[in-house]
């Protein structure tokens, strides 16, 4: 045993998993019975679908030029311009929405500036507005995402087009051109994924029977209507669409066929300057400025008000950070036993560890809210279930963020471990934990940073007393309180990089061990 020492734990890890997700799909299915969705819920299947699709097809056209121009320019700054495009990914989505409304919506300032010159103001709400929210969530993924394809092609190719006398036409058409069409389907699928189950955007800007998505659909059934059969419809509707799109995000990603290169820095020839450079320094100012905006908003808006803010945000903000806390540890934890089994070749756990995919928060919610609701009340469990099922959704990133490190450990140093004899808890003190310090403290980070944001269970389950800070961001907003929803989105911003920083500096910290 202890050339495998993690099987027993990976089993209950996998078999926790598989009972929270298929247990929980279970529970639906049953409350559903013979209740079918309605005309309505029809049309929020529609809208969930356009919006989703729109939503991946402008973030994915307006990313390629920015990471075309990231690709072929370097100059100062440009790490910390990489590093803002990831800032949305970590950013909770409520705070995004209110950035979003302070800059396009109907005060925002360019509203303001439409009408100092006699133009009628911004209407952000409906799809326009649902859409927009998720463009400012998606593109600059999608540009990291598409940035490492440019970066992938070797540079051989590079200086063999060159000495071949491309100019830029053939080298489109010969290395970029075959790239892009490797990458953006799976990009593009990955985006209409997450889009599928985005729940605080359609929440706050769309609504309405012409603008709602079916975890919408869900959430008012459930809370308005206490209509169980059909939010239980709606939820295997809405696990339908999410399968579908995990499986095309999966087998879209095809290779580029460029073959391995020796790791060289790739020299384009575009650096030489004219009119191309100009083109590419507008295209990242314009990246810059989108992505940046509504964040600098959110802090002009939100610093006045910290000095006021309500006894129970601060309250709020100790659930919050307990939450996430606990589902990052008990995400990573059962991210760290499901990869080092699969580095020892076991099989089976990857797709264990991939199976939360399938479905969304608001379902897990709703096969939760279904099971415990007829033996206690929902708002007593609204922490632990939020924890559960933070835990089990952001599993997967953590799993595919240890896995390669696993894997790399294991050929490494598995057979010195097996040949000493070391057991479980001498092979993780002195073999495992201090290797895989620096991608353990990232994954916690991501996974501390994405629950401390997470708006999907918690309102479902929270009464008036009880509520994460998320959701404390969005009672102000629907009670028209903004500056004091701008100053509890300050702090919850503040709070999940700080948490994430934290988190990631503590795996860093001694990396070299």
């Amino acid at each position: 045993m202890a050339d495998r020492p993690f099987p027993l734990g990976a089993t209950a890890v996998a078999a926790a998993l598989g009972a929270l997700t298929l247990g929980t799909l279970g529970a639906v299915l049953a409350q559903a019975g013979g209740a079918a969705p309605g005309p309505a819920d029809w049309a929020a299947v529609r809208f969930t679908l356009v919006q989703a699709a729109l939503s991946a097809v402008v973030s994915v056209a307006l990313a390629v030029p920015v990471a075309r121009a990231l690709a072929r320019r370097r100059f100062a700054g440009r790490g910390a311009v990489v590093a803002l495009l990831g800032a949305p990914f970590l950013l909770p989505v409520i705070v995004a929405v209110l950035g979003v409304l302070a800059i396009f919506g109907r005060a925002g300032w360019l509203s303001q500036g439409l009408m100092a010159v006699g133009l009628p103001p911004l209407s952000i709400y409906g799809l326009h507005g649902v859409v927009l929210a998720h463009v400012f969530f998606n593109m600059p993924l999608a540009v990291r995402m598409i940035l490492q394809g440019w970066q992938a092609i070797p540079a051989e190719r590079l200086r063999l087009a060159a000495s071949l006398g491309f100019g830029p036409g053939a080298i489109w058409r010969h290395l970029e051109a075959p790239m892009l069409r490797a990458v953006l389907p799976g990009v593009a699928a990955m985006i209409f994924a997450i889009c599928l189950t985005s729940f605080a955007v359609a929440l706050t800007l769309g609504g309405g029977p012409a603008a709602t998505t079916v975890e919408l659909a869900i959430y008012q059934a459930l809370r308005f209507e206490f209509d169980l059969p059909r939010a239980a419809a709606l939820s295997a509707v809405q696990v339908g669409l999410c399968a579908v799109a995990v499986a095309l995000a999966a087998r879209l990603a095809l290779p580029a066929g460029f073959g391995a290169g020796l790791d060289r820095v790739a020299d384009w020839p575009a650096r030489a300057g004219g009119w191309r450079w100009v083109m590419d320094g507008l295209v990242i100012g314009a990246a810059v400025v989108f992505v940046a905006l509504p964040l600098v908003a959110v802090a002009r808006q939100g610093v006045p008000g910290l000095a006021g803010l309500p006894p129970q945000v601060w309250a709020a903000a100790g659930r919050s950070l307990a939450v996430a806390l606990a589902s990052g540890a008990l995400a990573v934890g059962g991210a760290l036993v499901l990869a080092l089994a699969v580095a020892q070749g076991r099989r089976g756990y990857e797709l264990a560890a991939m199976l939360p995919l399938a479905a969304s928060a608001l379902v897990l919610g709703t096969g939760l809210f279904v099971i415990v609701q007829p033996f206690v009340s929902p708002a007593r469990v609204a922490l632990p279930v939020t924890v559960a099922v933070n835990a089990a959704l952001f599993l997967p990133f953590a799993f595919r963020i240890l896995l390669p490190e696993a894997r790399s450990l294991q050929a490494d140093h598995g057979r010195l471990a097996q040949a000493l004899g070391l057991g479980v808890l001498a092979r993780l003190r002195w073999v495992t934990l201090p290797r895989l310090r620096r991608p353990l403290g990232f994954a916690a980070g991501v996974a501390a940073a994405l629950s401390m944001g997470d708006l999907g269970v918690i309102v479902l389950f929270a009464g008036e007393q009880g509520a994460t800070l998320p959701l404390l961001v969005q009672r102000l907003m629907g009670a028209y309180r903004m500056e004091s929803a701008a100053a509890a989105a300050l702090l919850l911003v503040v709070l999940s990089f700080v948490l994430f920083w934290g988190l990631d500096r503590w795996g860093r910290g001694n990396a070299a061990a």
